[in-house]
């Protein structure tokens, strides 16, 4: 049944943004981090951050009333289970990935204009700069992934190797997860050159270094490295059109040794492209962010596989969100 919208369903849903540019500034101008340690007047908080008074006075009080912060006498402070998630250092921090979604939200402002000139939105930096806010994303898919990545790879098992390729494996965190699934296979991270340092760091600190060859590349551009018998994509189907994504599966195909496997962690869109919900947003984020990247079907998956020479597509995993696994083998 349809839904039966109000104006003030309506009003609603338009104002959402609200809170979102409020928490997302916040994160942008690492409040949290700054404000955790001890309680500070909105005078001190705007002497640490270089910033604006009177812009500060009001960016505390709306994330008072958003509950993120607490006010006594003047005084702002930062609650133990926001600390937890919103500093640099929490033990659950996600603030990367809020500085991620502010960037986000910086060209889904941008939609309208998107939509009537089909060209991506214009990339405005944050008050951080260009190179943070690659930094951040790197940061936001580790802080996202490394909480599911030891679950999702248990739950596709079988999926033997002895040599693991992961494409534009970022810092590690799907390689991580395999190789402790797999205690005596070795892998390969390929990724742009300014990201392999942050892998090399993490893998290092997960103990896994030895086990893992690091190569920067680009992969809409080079050659892959040769010989693994597994290929992980994890999250960047989305980022092409099916013909880049053709092309990439047939440097993948090219790459994998005879009866190797590629398998492809993305949303897996209904026909319909109505659903899941997560996956028609997602379109859109990346109809503001990409030339042409798009989410896709199973059978779009399963024919631009085919188009490589890939057989036997299945989805092995399947969620309404960016966790859903598929599978195909390159013949020996």
């Amino acid at each position: 049944m349809p839904k039966q919208w109000t104006a003030e369903d309506v009003l609603e849903l338009v104002r959402g943004y609200q809170p979102a540019c409020v928490l997302a500034a916040a994160g942008d101008l690492d409040l949290f981090s700054t404000l955790a340690p001890k309680r500070m007047t909105a005078d001190e908080v705007a002497r640490r951050l270089g910033c604006d008074k009177r812009g500060v006075t009001i960016l505390l009080d709306a994330l008072v009333a958003l509950r993120l912060l607490e006010k006594r006498a003047g005084r702002y402070s930062v609650p133990k289970s926001v600390a937890k998630a919103l500093t640099r250092n929490g033990a659950d921090s996600v603030l990367a990935m809020t500085q991620h979604q502010a960037n986000c939200l910086r060209r889904w402002d941008q939609l309208a204009k998107v939509v009537k000139t089909g060209k991506p939105a214009e990339r405005i930096h944050s008050v951080r700069g260009e190179r943070a806010d690659a930094a951040s994303f790197i940061e936001a898919m580790n802080d996202l992934n490394a909480r599911f990545a030891d679950t999702v790879v248990r739950e596709i098992q079988p999926l033997p190797f002895k040599r693991l390729l992961d494409v534009g494996g970022a810092s590690g965190t799907w390689t991580i997860a395999f190789l402790r699934a797999n205690r005596t296979a070795t892998a390969i991270v390929f990724d742009l050159p300014h990201v392999i340092p942050l892998a090399e760091r993490r893998l290092t600190e997960a103990g896994l270094r030895k086990r893992v060859t690091l190569v920067a590349g680009d992969f809409c551009t080079d050659a892959l490295p040769m010989g693994a018998d597994l290929a992980w994509i994890s999250a960047i189907v989305h980022q092409n059109s099916r013909e880049q994504n053709r092309a990439l599966f047939g440097k993948i195909f090219r790459a994998l040794a005879g009866g190797g496997r590629i398998a492809i962690r993305d949303i897996l869109m209904e026909k319909s492209r109505t659903a899941p919900v997560a996956g028609a947003l997602f379109a859109v984020n990346m109809l503001v962010g990409t030339e042409r990247g798009g989410t896709f079907t199973f059978d779009e998956l399963r024919q631009d596989l085919a188009s490589a020479g890939f057989v036997g597509a299945k989805t092995v995993r399947h969620d309404d969100g960016m966790n859903s696994v598929t599978v195909a083998t390159k013949r020996k």
